[in-house]
C-alpha cells in the first residue's frame, strides 16, 4: 500500500472510530489503527504526511501525535543507529539557514526516510505546533523527551539535551513556549517505564539530567525574567516545570535553593489573592525534596526548611476563611499535610516549633470536609509510630534514658491526640463521619450491602478494603464509597490515638460521647440513634487497645447496651461491639453475671434482621472462642440457640452462611470438654446437620442428580466447620466413620458437580487433618473412592484432598501401599490430560492441584514418589506446562521444580539425589532454556520472583553445569536484543553464584536481563522466537 493510500486509510479509520454508529465497525477501526501504530510505515505516514496535511482535523492530529510519541517510546530501535547525529547537524543547518541538507548520499533510502521522521519531530515541535493544540504539543514534547532517554548526551552536542535546549531557545525565542513544555516533561520521563530503553541507559539518563539541573533552573529563571516573553510564557508554566525538575530529588544543595529566584517566586505566590496551583506544587515538591534521602535528608536542608515552614505557616488563617475557594483550602491543607509527613521525625521531638505545625495540622483535621481533614491521617499514624516504637529512641543510649525520653514525648503530644479523639475542633466530628448516612434506606441493595460490609472491617490498614472496592467498581460513583472509606480511615485514627494515649484513656473519651448520645435517644428507637451507633463503632475500633482488666468504663458500657433501642442498624453495631470485647468478658471479674444480658442482646439481634443476625452470630463466635472454658457448663443453652439458628426455628433470621459462625462457636466450646463428654456433644452438634442431609440423600439418585449444589453444600459446609474446630481427634474420626455412607452416596451421585465435590472434599480434608491416624479404615475407603472417581470426572479437588492425605499419612509405613497406588494412579491419569500447553491452559486447576500434590509428595513421602515410574514422566509434564499463563498453575509447577532442585535440603530427600540427577542433568539444558524464556517474557513480569528462585535453586545444585546451560541458551538470542556486554554480565552472575557468591548478584542480573528483553514487543518476540520454549517437544528422556 502506498503512503498516500495509507494516509487515506488512517483518516477513514479515524472517522469510523469516532463517528460511525455501528459498534462493530468502531471496534474494527480501533483494531486496525492499533495494528497500524506498530508498523514501520507509521513513522513516515504520521510525521511526513498527516501532521503536515492542512486537511487533518484535530482527531487526526491527536492520533498522529500519540502515534509518534508511542513509536519513539517503544519502537526507537527500528531506526538506524547512525540516525541521530546527522539529524542534529541537519536540524542546526535548517535553523540557521531555513533550508534542509541531505547528508550521506550513500545511505539507503529506507534509512533516510526513517531519519527524516526524527527531523520532523523537531521541526513539528519548533514550527507548526508551538502555538498549536495543547494536546498535540504535549504529545510531541513527550516524544522528544523519550528520544532523549534513548539518545546519549554526547549525540546532542556539548552537554546533552538540556544545554542543547538552552542554545536553541537563545537562537529561536519565538519557539520558547514549546521548548518550555519539553523542558517540563524531560524529568518526568526518567520514571516512565513505557520507554523501551535499556536499564543502563535509563540510569545514565537520570544522571545526565541530574548533572544539568542547575542549567535547567537557569533556563527557567531566565524565562521568568524576560519581559518580552510574559505574554507567551506564564509564571504558571515556569513553576510547573520547576516542580517537575524538583521531583528528581537531587542535584542542588538546600542552601542554594533557599535563595533561588524560582523558590522565592513560588513562596511569594502563596500569598497572592488567587492561589497559584503551580506555586503549591513547587512548595510541595520542595518539602519532599528536603526530606528525600537521595538529596541528603532534612539535616542538610535546614536553611531551605527555615525558608519554607514560616511561609506555609502564614497560610493557617486561610483554613478558616469562608471566602476562600474550597480548592484553595484543599491546596493549603495539602502543604500542611506534606510538612507533617516529611518532617514527622523532627516534629516527634516535641519542640515548641514542631508543636506549631501539630496545631496547624489539628486545624486541618478539624475542617468539616472529609477530603481535607483526612489529609492529616497519615501524619497522625506516622507520628504515633515515632512516639511509640523503640527504634525511634535508640540514639538515647541506655534503657533509662530511652524510657525517660519516650515518656516525655508521649506527655507532650497527649493533648493533641486527646483533641483528635474528643473532636474539640468541632469539624472533626468522628461520630458524624462514621454514622449511617441519613439516606441509608434509599441506597441500592448493593451499595447498602457494601457499606454494611465495611462496618465489619476495623483494620490497621485500608489496603484490604481497597482490594474489596476494586472488586466492586460499580460503586465508585456512589456516596457509599465515601462513607466506607471514612469508616476505615476514622478507625485507623482512633487506633493511632489509642496507641499514644492508651486504650483506657481513649475509651473514657469515647464513653462520654456515648453517654451524651444515649441521653438523646434513650430507649425510643424512633429518636435519633445514629450518634450512639457511631460512638459504639468507635469504641469497637479500639477494642484491641483496651486492657482485659479494665474495670472502670467497660462495665458501664456493658450495662448500657441492654437499654439501647432495638433499632436494626444500632443493634447490629451493639452485637459487633460485644464480640470485639469478648476477651474482656472472659477476664472481667463479673463476667458471668454479664453473660445473660449479653446473650439476650445477641438473641434479639438474631431475631430483628438478617444484618443484625449476622453480626450477632459473629459476636457469638468470638464469645465462645474467648470464653469457651466458662461456657462449658452452659452447653444446653448454647445448643438451644444453635438448633434455632440452624433449623430456622422461631423468628431467628440467621443467613445460612452466617450460621457457620454458630457451628464454629459450639465446636470451640466442645473442644474444652473431656473426651467422653466431647463425643456426646459432637453427636448433638452433628445431629441437625445429619438429619437434614440424610433427608436429601434419601430421595434417591435420580432426584439427587437434579438438585442444585446449594442443597448439599449448605449442610456439608457445616460438617467442614465441625471437623475443623472440634479438636478431639478420636471423636471426629468416629463421626466421619458414621457419616461415610452418606458422604459416599453423594460422591457417587454428584461426582460431576464441581461445587458439591469441592465442599465435600473440604469437609473430608478437615476430618483427615483433625483425626489424623485415628481415621482407621475410613481413610482407605476415602482414597479408593476419589481414586476411582478421578479417572471419570477429573475434579481438581480430588487432587487437593489427596495432598492433605499425603501430608498426614505420607510417612506412615502402614499406608505405603495405599498411597503408592494413589500417587501412581492420580499422576498417570493427570499426565494423560496434560500433554501440551493448550491442555494446561484449558485445565489450569488440574495442573495447579497436580503439582501442589507433587510438591507434597517430595516433602512427605519421597520414598514412595521419587523412585516411582511416574516421577520422570511428571518432570517432563512440568516442563511442558511451565509457561502456562494461569498464575497459580505456573507457580505450582515452578515450585515443584524448585523442590526437586532443593532435594538435598531435607534429610529424607538426600538419599534420592542420584535419582534426581539422573533425571535432571539430561534435561538441564532444556529446563534452563525454558526458565530463561520465562524470565525474558514467556511469563508475565509478576512471575519473576518464582522463576528467579527456580533458576537460583538449579544453579546452587548444579553449579558450573548450569552456567554452561545458560551460556548455550543465551547464545541463541540475537545481539540486536541482548548485547555482548549484557550477556557477559548475566553469565558472570551465574558463575559467581555457582562459586558460592551472594545470590543477590544473580537476582539483580536476572531482573536486568528481564527488563532488557521485555523493553518492547518487538524485542520480546525476537527473544521468544530464538528460545522457542513452546516448541521444545520434550519426549521422555532415558534415565
Amino acid at each position: 500500500m502506498s503512503s498516500m493510500e495509507l494516509q487515506n486509510t488512517v483518516k477513514e479509520a479515524l472517522n469510523a472510530l469516532y463517528h460511525h454508529p455501528d459498534d462493530a465497525v468502531r471496534m474494527q477501526a480501533d483494531r486496525w489503527l492499533q495494528d497500524f501504530q506498530r508498523t514501520i510505515d507509521a513513522w513516515q505516514v504520521v510525521s511526513d504526511n498527516l501532521l503536515h496535511d492542512a486537511t487533518s482535523n484535530l482527531e487526526t492530529l491527536i492520533f498522529c501525535s500519540q502515534t509518534l510519541r508511542s513509536k519513539v517510546q517503544r519502537d526507537f530501535e527500528e531506526l538506524p543507529s547512525e540516525a541521530f547525529r546527522p539529524l542534529r547537524d541537519s536540524l542546526n543547518v535548517f535553523l540557521a539557514h531555513g533550508e534542509r541538507r541531505i547528508w550521506n548520499q550513500r545511505m539507503m533510502r529506507e534509512d533516510l526516510i526513517r531519519i527524516n521522521v526524527l527531523e520532523k519531530i523537531f521541526e513539528t515541535l519548533l514550527k507548526k505546533f508551538h502555538k498549536g493544540p495543547p494536546k498535540v504539543r504535549t504529545q510531541i514534547s513527550i516524544a522528544v523527551a523519550a528520544l532523549a532517554v534513548h539518545v546519549p548526551a554526547e549525540d546532542w552536542g556539548d552537554g546533552g539535551i538540556v544545554k542543547w535546549l538552552r542554545d536553541e531557545m537563545n537562537c529561536h525565542p519565538e519557539f520558547i513556549p514549546g521548548f518550555l513544555e519539553l523542558l517540563m516533561v524531560l524529568p518526568e520521563e526518567v520514571f516512565n517505564y513505557k520507554i523501551a530503553a535499556r536499564p543502563e541507559r535509563r540510569r545514565q539518563f537520570e544522571k545526565e539530567l541530574t548533572s544539568e539541573m542547575e542549567v535547567a533552573l537557569n533556563i527557567l529563571t531566565a524565562c521568568l525574567n524576560i519581559n518580552e516573553l510574559k505574554e507567551q510564557v506564564s509564571q504558571e508554566m515556569v513553576l510547573e516545570a520547576f516542580a517537575s525538575w524538583l521531583r528528581l530529588r537531587h542535584g542542588i544543595p538546600g542552601a542554594a535553593l533557599a535563595s533561588h529566584p524560582l523558590v522565592l517566586t513560588a513562596l511569594s505566590s502563596l500569598n497572592s489573592e488567587l492561589l497559584s496551583e503551580a506555586s503549591v506544587n513547587v512548595v510541595s515538591e520542595l518539602i519532599h525534596y528536603t526530606a528525600a534521602g537521595s538529596s541528603g535528608g532534612t539535616s542538610v536542608h535546614i536553611p531551605l526548611i527555615q525558608v519554607i515552614v514560616p511561609q506555609v505557616m502564614n497560610l493557617k488563617v486561610q483554613l478558616r476563611d469562608s471566602s476562600k475557594d474550597e480548592e484553595d483550602v484543599k491546596a493549603i491543607a495539602r502543604l500542611f499535610a506534606d510538612m507533617g509527613d516529611s518532617y514527622v521525625e523532627l516534629i516527634a521531638t516535641g519542640s515548641d516549633e514542631s508543636m506549631l505545625i501539630v496545631n496547624a495540622l489539628l486545624e486541618v483535621a478539624s475542617h468539616p470536609e472529609y477530603d481535607i481533614a483526612s489529609m492529616t491521617f497519615n501524619f497522625w499514624h506516622n507520628l504515633q509510630v515515632n512516639l511509640t516504637k523503640r527504634h525511634a529512641y535508640l540514639s538515647f543510649g541506655n534503657e533509662a534514658s530511652i524510657e525517660a525520653e519516650r515518656n516525655r514525648r508521649l506527655q507532650v503530644f497527649r493533648s493533641s491526640y486527646e483533641s483528635l479523639v474528643s473532636l474539640e475542633y468541632h469539624s472533626l466530628v468522628v461520630s458524624s463521619r462514621v454514622q449511617y448516612p441519613e439516606d441509608y434506606k434509599d441506597l441500592s441493595y448493593e451499595d447498602l450491602k457494601d457499606f454494611k460490609q465495611t462496618r465489619y472491617v476495623v483494620v490497621r490498614s485500608a489496603s484490604s478494603f481497597f482490594i474489596f472496592i476494586l472488586m466492586r467498581p460499580g460503586i465508585y460513583a456512589s456516596t457509599t464509597l465515601t462513607e466506607s472509606v471514612m469508616l476505615i480511615a476514622v478507625a485507623d485514627v482512633l487506633i493511632d490515638a489509642a496507641s499514644v494515649l492508651g486504650g483506657e484513656a481513649t475509651l473514657k473519651i469515647l464513653y462520654m460521647k456515648l453517654v451524651e448520645a444515649v441521653a438523646r435517644c434513650g430507649s425510643d428507637e424512633r429518636k435519633e440513634w445514629r450518634p450512639a451507633e457511631a460512638a459504639l463503632y468507635c469504641i469497637r475500633a479500639i477494642s484491641n487497645h483496651v486492657s482485659v482488666v479494665e474495670a472502670e468504663v467497660m462495665p458501664q458500657v456493658m450495662n448500657m447496651l441492654p437499654k439501647l433501642p432495638h433499632q436494626p442498624q444500632l443493634l447490629q453495631t451493639v452485637c459487633l461491639t460485644i464480640g470485639a470485647y469478648s476477651k474482656w468478658l472472659d477476664a472481667a471479674p463479673g463476667g458471668l453475671s454479664i453473660f445473660p444480658s449479653v446473650i439476650d442482646i445477641l438473641m434479639s439481634g438474631m431475631s430483628i434482621s438478617e444484618d443484625s443476625a449476622a453480626a450477632a452470630a459473629l459476636a457469638f463466635r468470638h464469645i465462645c472462642d474467648d470464653c469457651r472454658k466458662k461456657l462449658c457448663g452452659s452447653l444446653d443453652g448454647l445448643f438451644h440457640i444453635y438448633h434455632r439458628a440452624v433449623n430456622g426455628e422461631g423468628n431467628f433470621k440467621v443467613p445460612a452462611e452466617d450460621s457457620l459462625h454458630l457451628v464454629e462457636a459450639l465446636s470451640m466450646v466442645i473442644t474444652e470438654l473431656p473426651p467422653d463428654h466431647a463425643k456426646k456433644a459432637l453427636e448433638a452438634l452433628c445431629l441437625p446437620v445429619v438429619t437434614s442431609l440424610q433427608e436429601v440423600v434419601n430421595q434417591g439418585p435420580e432426584i439427587l442428580d437434579k438438585k442444585v449444589a446449594r442443597e448439599f453444600t449448605v449442610h456439608i459446609d457445616r460438617f467442614a466447620y465441625i471437623f475443623r474446630y472440634v479438636n478431639h481427634p478420636e471423636a471426629v474420626a468416629d463421626a466421619i466413620q458414621r457419616l461415610w455412607p452418606i458422604f459416599k452416596a453423594i460422591f457417587d451421585v454428584r461426582a460431576w458437580d464441581m461445587r458439591t465435590m469441592e465442599s465435600l472434599c473440604r469437609a473430608c480434608k478437615y476430618a483427615v487433618r483433625t483425626s489424623g491416624r485415628f481415621m482407621g479404615i475410613t481413610i482407605g475407603a476415602m482414597l479408593e473412592e476419589i481414586q476411582a472417581l478421578y479417572q471419570l470426572h477429573h475434579q481438581p479437588c480430588f487432587l487437593y484432598l489427596s495432598s492433605e492425605v499425603i501430608k498426614i499419612f505420607g510417612s506412615d509405613p502402614s499406608c505405603a501401599d495405599y498411597l503408592k497406588n494413589l500417587i501412581e494412579a492420580l499422576f498417570s491419569h493427570t499426565i494423560c490430560l496434560l500433554k501440551n500447553i493448550q491442555e494446561f491452559t484449558a485445565r489450569p486447576d488440574i495442573a495447579d492441584d497436580c503439582f501442589l500434590l507433587a510438591s507434597r509428595c517430595i516433602r512427605y513421602c519421597p520414598q514412595l514418589f521419587i523412585p516411582s515410574a511416574v516421577f520422570p514422566s511428571l518432570v517432563d509434564c512440568s516442563m511442558i506446562g511451565i509457561t502456562v499463563q494461569h498464575r497459580e498453575a505456573s507457580n505450582s509447577i515452578l515450585t515443584f521444580l524448585s523442590d526437586i532442585f532443593d532435594l538435598a535440603k531435607s534429610s529424607p530427600g538426600e538419599q534420592y539425589q542420584s535419582i534426581r540427577d539422573t533425571l535432571i542433568i539430561p534435561r538441564g539444558a532444556c529446563i534452563t532454556r525454558i526458565l530463561i524464556a520465562c524470565l525474558t517474557g514467556a511469563l508475565p513480569n509478576s512471575r519473576l520472583e518464582t522463576v528467579t528462585y527456580a533458576l537460583l535453586a538449579l544453579t546452587r545444585t548444579y553449579g558450573m553445569k548450569t552456567v554452561e546451560w545458560a551460556k548455550e541458551c543465551i547464545s541463541l538470542v540475537p545481539l540486536t536484543a541482548v548485547t555482548e556486554v549484557e550477556r557477559a554480565r548475566f553469565l558472570q552472575a551465574f558463575s559467581n553464584v555457582a562459586a558460592g557468591a551472594d545470590i543477590n548478584t544473580l537476582t539483580v542480573s536476572m531482573e536486568e536481563l528481564s527488563d532488557v528483553c521485555r523493553r518492547n514487543r518487538t524485542v520480546q518476540e525476537i527473544v521468544q522466537g530464538a528460545l522457542r520454549p513452546l516448541e521444545l517437544n520434550l519426549a521422555p528422556l532415558s534415565s
